[in-house]
């Protein structure tokens, strides 16, 4: 009897190792590092000062709240962020905001990787996250709870979700701080390790270039895009507008057929609100939304903007789809139809009455009938608003069997793309800018090489990289920036010539020079070293920056007569709005009527307004550096730009940008993978994505592609939740085999894959049950063996049931093997099915079974029979 207690010990210990092995865990123990955890509040905040509140065995809150700030002037954006406190997967299933509307306008709360900072909290205009963030949450105007259905939450942590909450909170009105108390505003969130069949995300559509005419009655802002993914069910929106907004709608369009998600007033508390009907989108119908505003009592235009003086166009929408085809974050920037408007419901141009004691708290500091707009509000950066990420499935890599990096070049100074969409290149040739090119007058030294002999300007085919025409041979000394127009002339700098030319494709002669000949200067007539031109597809004014030895932006009409100029040179200590050192590179933004420079020496990105040359923002990030050379516009919101080599001592490294313009958030960076940035001097990108990096040191050209990420799944088979990544089983298991792998290895390995994946949030009962129910059953048999070996073998019994024990626990052991295997047990029994049970096997075979053989394993232990009873001698 004893050896059957110490086998049936074994066998437990065994088994509670094997669940360990499938990632059986306690939930609770993911708090342990954080039981101890506490924050600095302030002792007037209410409220617990523990981030992290257990809500049973699987569940946990988290409080996120500012720490205690006392905003200084009106109209102030702060950040903060919070880790996740756990590692493994989790999800969102409830929102809860803790702030008033008569300290905060609103709060918005994002999830991503990196938070622009790790400081206590942060001035938002440094930035939110350093990579992809979505936005997870909003909170206006007093705004209940928003709880979201049973079985949809918004995944987090794990290998795909984010590890950090970062919360951005708008103070409108600072007058609410004059008593100098300080505010600890958030959310609190309800988290569960639970896996949720369904994940939530937010698809946001707004308006980026509306324009509110002063005292006009009436002004729609619309807003539609084509949907073009997997199913998805809406389940509550939310609308967002500032004063002037009346009404917003949001729709789905099928068929000509216009389905309401939502309609509401902006002036009501911004709530998620449920949608009445579930809506469902699917691939090919378009998603559309009308914000109704008005001009009465605004004296001047008002604009898109983040301040509350400007105006916004916001249309929320959450969703769920299945986990498997789960995309996070959407959204809609457009209006790819706007003749389809027509046949809008009424509805949306019918405001919403609100009674007086709902209207939105007013900004003192903000009476548009009394404010007069002088420099230093000019002057003023916008703030970071709800237009805050865009849609981001993809990211940016260098598309490494494009042949184009082999070209035989000079000097890449500068790229452009012409209407066809081909790649136009200008290069050097055998000319090279190096510190005896110039004298300190910035007059040309080297005239005695002559012109360029080769063609400067190179038409390239963008799939393969062949050369599809050439051109400006023996008209160039030193190629600098390059553009073309709608037109598709070229428009060219040079700074040895100090000029601007406009050549066109089939011209042997310029069509327009402006500056004069080899003849530095600061005039309207003259140019020093101008580094690039823009031409405005609208006016067809032209914007040269002007240049390694002037600061300045100056404006020519399209037949080349000065219009203006903006821009001085930098003074001492930190750089000044419309202040540059080096402006290199421009790109129009027509959307948003602004013209943006790359400010190279001061490693940022300044944008004006192209009508008044008027300062409008600056995008400035750490990760820039010291320089930043080169910036390219793409319609529909994407800026993508380069910056320079780190000084000695600087650690930043050079890299490609894609950043958000709404937000200046930096979405993406992006390096080669074939060779290395040297200068990279240009850089230009078009509608989809595709990006082109040009090397005045390297003498190439890098071509570079949006990729779709590699997506995480969340599939649910045979009640066993699996996480899996897409295409990457075979791709691992050739990797541990150091061979290839076959399509149907591959597919066994996917099997027994699931199974080590299963959820490590079962909960403790379960758990209990799993081990209990083998004891019983191995109690069970032992009693019954015990019995039988009794009444058959009499006093042998003691010795013949350790035997059989023995070959019971080699039968559960497998032969040769310490693991556990039940298929192999179960499997000697005629009244058992091995089907699905050798899944539960722990040992580390790489020969895994088909699930339809019926035949038996070679690891099964077949018992002897049991010997005949002792026959008694006749006497």
């Amino acid at each position: 009897m004893a050896g059957l207690i110490n086998n049936l010990l074994i066998l437990l210990l065994v088994f509670q190792n094997s669940c360990l092995g499938l990632g059986f865990k306690n939930p609770l123990s993911v708090f342990k590092r954080y039981k101890d955890t506490t924050r600095s509040l302030s002792s007037e905040c209410l409220g617990n000062n523990r981030p992290v509140t257990s809500l049973g065995l699987t569940d946990f809150a988290l409080d996120i709240r500012m720490p205690g700030v006392t905003p200084k002037q009106s109209d102030t954006y702060l950040c903060m962020s919070l880790r996740l406190p756990v590692d493994e997967e989790a999800y969102v299933v409830d929102f809860r905001p803790q702030a008033s509307m008569d300290t905060v306008h609103h709060m918005l709360l994002f999830g991503c990787n990196v938070p622009s900072s790790t400081e206590n909290y942060w001035d938002c205009d440094e930035g939110i996250c350093t990579d992809k963030s979505n936005i997870l949450y909003a909170w206006a105007r007093n705004a209940p709870p928003t709880r979201l259905p049973k079985g949809v939450g918004f995944k987090v942590g794990g290998e795909t979700g984010s590890k950090y909450f970062v919360l951005q909170v708008h103070y409108g009105d600072v007058s609410a701080f004059r008593d100098k108390h300080k505010d600890c505003s958030g959310v609190t969130l309800h988290l569960t390790h639970q896996r949720q069949p369904l994940i939530a995300g937010m698809y946001l559509m707004m308006s980026v270039n509306t324009v509110i005419p002063p005292g006009e009655k009436v002004v729609d802002a619309d807003i539609a895009c084509h949907y073009q993914k997997y199913p998805m069910h809406l389940f509550a929106y939310r609308v967002h507008t500032h004063r002037l907004g009346k009404v917003v709608s949001g729709y789905r369009v099928r068929n000509g057929q216009w389905t309401l998600i939502g309609r509401q007033s902006p002036q009501l508390p911004q709530a998620f609100y449920p949608v009445e009907h579930l809506v469902d989108v699917n691939f090919g119908d378009t998603l559309a939304a009308r914000c109704v505003f008005t001009g009465e009592g605004r004296t001047t235009e008002t604009h898109i903007g983040g301040t509350a003086s400007d105006e916004m166009c916001n249309f929320y929408i959450m969703y769920y789809m299945e986990a498997k085809h789960a995309v996070s974050y959407m959204t809609c920037t457009q209006n790819i139809n706007p003749d389809m408007f027509r046949n809008i419901p009424q509805e949306a141009n019918i405001p919403i009455p609100v009674k007086s004691d709902m209207i939105m708290m007013t900004h003192e500091h903000h009476h548009e009938e009394t404010k007069k707009t002088d420099d230093s509000s000019s002057l003023k950066q916008p703030k970071r608003e709800e237009e805050e990420v865009l849609d981001q499935d993809f990211h940016i890599e260098e598309a490494v069997d494009w042949p184009g990096v082999n070209l035989k070049l000079g000097q890449v100074s500068g790229l452009a793309l012409d209407p066809k969409n081909n790649l136009v290149i200008f290069h050097r040739g055998d000319h090279v800018w190096d510190r005896n090119s110039f004298d300190s007058s910035f007059v040309y030294q080297q005239r005695g090489l002559g012109p360029i002999e080769q063609n400067t300007i190179l038409v390239i085919d963008p799939s393969n990289a062949e050369v599809l025409d050439s051109t400006g041979k023996n008209l160039f000394y030193l190629p600098h920036g390059l553009s073309i127009d709608k037109d598709g002339n070229y428009w060219v700098t040079d700074v040895a010539l100090h000029q601007v030319f406009k050549l066109g494709v089939h011209n042997k002669e310029p069509l327009l020079i402006l500056g004069r000949s080899l003849q530095p200067g600061s005039d309207k007539n003259h140019f020093c070293q101008p580094t690039d031109v823009a031409v405005d597809p609208v006016t067809g004014n032209i914007y040269v920056s002007d240049g390694y030895c002037n600061s300045r932006i100056a404006v020519f009409s399209p037949n080349g007569m000065f219009i203006m100029q903006w821009g001085e040179e930098t003074s001492v200590g930190k750089a000044k709005p419309g202040q540059f050192r080096i402006p290199h590179s421009l790109t129009l933004v027509p959307e948003f009527g602004q013209l943006c420079v790359a400010d190279r020496e001061n490693g940022r990105i300044q944008c004006f307004r192209s009508e008044t040359g008027e300062f409008t923002r600056e995008i400035k990030h750490k990760l820039f550096g010291t320089e930043l050379f080169a910036v390219s516009y793409v319609p529909g919101g994407l800026l993508f730009a380069v910056n320079g080599m780190p000084y000695p001592g600087d650690i930043e490294p050079v890299q490609g940008f894609m950043l958000n313009f709404s937000t200046g958030e930096i979405m993406d960076t992006f390096i080669p993978v074939r060779k290395s940035f040297e200068m990279p001097h240009d850089i230009v990108a078009s509608e989809d994505k595709t990006v082109y990096i040009g090397d005045a040191h390297a003498k190439t050209v890098w071509k570079f592609t949006s990729t779709e990420k590699m997506e995480h799944r969340s599939v649910k088979k045979a009640g066993i939740e699996v996480q899996e990544i897409k295409e990457a089983e075979t791709v691992i298991e050739a990797k541990l085999k150091n061979k290839p792998i076959s399509t149907e290895s591959s597919k066994k390995w996917e099997k027994h894959h699931m199974v080590e994946q299963a959820s490590p949030g079962i909960s403790f009962v379960l758990i209990t049950t799993l081990l209990i129910i083998p004891i019983v059953v191995l109690l069970a048999i032992a009693v019954f063996i015990r019995w039988r070996k009794t009444r058959v073998y009499g006093a042998d019994a003691d010795h013949k049931l350790e035997s059989s024990s023995g070959r019971i626990l080699g039968r559960l052991q497998g032969k040769g093997s310490g693991g556990l295997n039940l298929g192999n047990f179960f499997a000697s029994h005629k009244s058992y099915s091995r089907k699905g049970f050798d899944r539960l096997s722990t040992e580390g075979s790489d020969q895994e079974k088909d699930e339809d053989d019926g035949t038996d394993s070679e690891e099964e232990y077949s018992a002897p029979p049991p010997p005949p009873p002792p026959v008694s001698s006749s006497s």
